[in-house]
């Protein structure tokens, strides 16, 4: 379990960081990112919120996207990456590729 909260955390701060970044770059959005309790979200005004947040119990990262909805992440050690096991689409891939398409420019997240 300690191993989970570990990567959980780093990933949720990476997270944070990049995306302060991103929204520090844009020019007056009034969106916003906030991270409490192990809880993000992000505002994007009239693109709706995506809330994300460790789920202990499962070991998982669940994400709620305006976009494509409720999801369920699991960490694979073999990649290193958190993955939704319904399509085994990555974490990160998911939020670059609805963000770029929110933000109309390439965005890639890594976490």
């Amino acid at each position: 379990m300690e191993q989970y909260h570990t990567l959980a955390d780093k990933t949720m701060e990476d997270l944070l960081g990049t995306l302060e970044e991103l929204l520090d770059s844009e020019e007056d959005t009034g969106y916003e990112v906030d991270y409490h309790s192990g809880v993000l979200t992000l505002n994007l005004g009239s693109h709706g919120t995506y809330v994300i947040n460790k789920q202990p119990p499962n070991k998982q990262i669940w994400l709620s996207s305006p976009l494509s909805g409720p999801q369920r992440y699991d960490y694979n050690e073999e990649t290193g990456e958190w993955f939704y096991s319904r399509d085994g689409r990555t974490f990160d891939g998911l939020l670059s590729e609805e963000l770029s398409n929110i933000f109309a420019q390439p965005i890639k997240i890594r976490v």
